[in-house]
């Protein structure tokens, strides 16, 4: 039986399998059953997964926040039910005399702050239910839009120009990098209305979580010990404490801190380590002068609970 691990994989995700069909492979792979993936990948889509095992897992919060770059390409002429190359066709037109350029205006429009629907196909859950899951019975609910912030959405013409099977018009190549929670397939939707038409997302691939690029990640099939982060690889950028011993001692039991105790490295949330480099806990502010603990990792088994 294989010894329980805790730390952090950057995966490249193959087109094909959900996001827990990664996690599940996972868990075959190191023999141990927790294990779990920090902001789903559409089945379809390809790239950067992170994948947080034992203790790890209780740190992914801290990584599905961060922004996320994408690359792609958008159909032009031919909507469909899912958004994406996927699904049923639910309308056409002749797109084929848009310009790049004014593709290019109207991204510019779905750039910065903006409000969006969630698509109907997406995981997000409501009555307790995942979108995608009342989709499939054909059931359509009210979704309220949502902010969400598109630092850069470019589009340019792709360097090979194949067919589209639904038999669409104009293809482009696009670059988004957006924050969490934002929707690339209901881009390429909104930039096709926006140019008097409609339009579908195919070829979806994300290229970057935060500092984590495609160039970091492991192909599953490939996945083993040696491509273990440790878990303060959760916690990019995050301010880092090295304890003593006195501090160590009563992070261990999870005490209250004062502020004091941590502050002196810069604002919290804080990563705190022993002298060794191995992360503790995360603590965070707990009002005036005060730190709690968000969570504790030392004196739990790998791969466990404390």
């Amino acid at each position: 039986m294989s010894v329980p691990v805790d730390g952090l994989l950057v995966v490249d995700k193959p087109a094909g399998m959900t996001s827990h069909d990664v996690v599940a492979r996972c868990r075959r792979v190191f023999g141990q059953r927790r294990v779990g993936h920090a902001g789903t990948l559409d089945p379809d889509a390809t790239g950067v997964l992170l994948v947080g095992l034992g203790r790890a897992t209780r740190l992914l919060r801290w990584l599905t926040g961060l922004p996320k770059r994408y690359t792609g390409e958008v159909v032009l002429g031919v909507a469909t039910s899912t958004l994406d190359s996927s699904g049923e066709v639910t309308g056409r037109w002749d797109m084929a005399r848009v310009t790049l350029e004014e593709a290019r205006v109207a991204a510019a429009s779905l750039t910065g702050e903006i409000d969006q629907v969630p698509p109907m196909v997406s995981a997000l859950k409501v009555g307790g239910r995942r979108l995608h899951q009342l989709a499939r019975e054909g059931i359509e609910v009210e979704r309220a839009p949502r902010r969400v912030t598109v630092e850069r959405f470019e589009l340019s013409l792709p360097p090979g120009r194949s067919a589209d099977p639904h038999g669409g018009g104009p293809v482009l190549a696009l670059d988004v990098t957006c924050s969490s929670g934002t929707y690339v397939r209901s881009l390429a939707a909104d930039l096709g209305e926006q140019l008097g038409g409609g339009a579908h997302l195919r070829a979806l691939r994300r290229t970057a979580v935060g500092p984590f690029t495609d160039a970091d990640a492991v192909g599953l099939d490939r996945v083993g010990p040696a491509h273990l982060r440790p878990p303060a690889a959760c916690l990019p950028g995050m301010t880092t404490v090295v304890a003593d011993s006195e501090v160590g001692e009563a992070v261990t039991h999870g005490r209250v801190l004062d502020a004091a105790a941590l502050a002196g490295s810069g604002p919290g949330p804080w990563a705190v380590l022993d002298r060794s480099g191995e992360l503790l806990a995360v603590y965070e502010d707990h009002g005036p002068g005060r730190a709690k603990p968000a969570t504790v990792l030392a004196g739990g088994e790998p791969g466990g609970g404390r």
